[in-house]
């Protein structure tokens, strides 16, 4: 029998919507849902019929996070090595504009993969959270360097330290968020944004996405792996070490 796709990809008016399709799982990110993002990406940022992306997730979340249940089985990396390191340099380096619509919670992965998207939009029922700490790991996608520059360091360190529940409102406060959005509307509003950009010329629209990475491109990719070095100490090595 053949596995239900885990990403769901539709090029539409310029640019490529993304959905995280497993809603079962609230879209935790397992090693399959990690390649198919990350190859989607790569695929997008060589095709020029696509200006931009729009991220987004199926059912009642944006993304859980790691799924931790395949996270502790060594067996599910037996093939290929841990697909967080595949899919955030693609992420972190993707040379057009990236949409994120989150539609629903949000929680580590699912929150710090906003870190690296230009505009985001979120759900008013949409809650955000990151728990690393409380789950015995720490910070990822860069974290550590991006949300204390987001967020402020005071707001940063309560977020890691207290981990409260972000509500859409706070997300929009913190500058998490662009704008949060009636649940109804939102996938219009981020579509209208995506196509906003879809219809511009492709040159100038990477070349300036190109000049925003290039100020702080070798501080996240540093950021990330000094991350991963932590982060393998504290779980016995499960993630990659690229």
């Amino acid at each position: 029998m053949t596995s239900p796709p885990v990403l769901a990809a539709e090029k539409r008016d310029g640019y490529l919507e993304l959905t995280f399709d497993r809603p079962d799982s609230l879209n935790a990110f397992n090693q399959e849902l990690w390649y198919a993002a990350a190859g989607a990406l790569d695929a997008a940022a060589q095709d020029d019929s696509v200006v931009c992306v729009l991220l987004t997730g199926r059912g009642r979340a944006f993304s859980a996070g790691q799924d931790l249940g395949e996270m502790n089985d060594p067996a599910a990396f037996a093939d290929r090595p841990p697909g967080y390191g595949r899919f955030m340099p693609s992420l972190e380096t993707f040379p057009k504009p990236v949409v994120a619509a989150v539609n629903g919670v949000a929680v580590g992965i699912g929150t710090t993969m906003l870190l690296h998207c230009d505009l985001v939009y979120v759900a008013r029922s949409a809650r955000l959270k990151l728990p690393f700490i409380s789950l015995g790991v720490t910070t990822e996608a860069s974290a550590s360097l991006l949300l204390p520059q987001v967020v402020g360091w005071q707001r940063a360190a309560e977020l890691l330290f207290t981990e409260p529940w972000i509500s859409a409102d706070q997300a929009v406060s913190d500058g998490l968020a662009l704008a949060a959005v009636d649940d109804d509307d939102l996938m219009a509003v981020a579509r209208s944004a995506a196509a906003r950009i879809g219809s511009l010329p492709l040159d100038p629209v990477r070349t300036t996405k190109r000049l925003l990475l290039a100020g702080r491109a070798e501080a996240v990719a540093a950021a990330r792996l000094r991350e991963l070095e932590e982060f393998q100490k504290l779980v016995g090595g499960l993630m990659p070490d690229q």
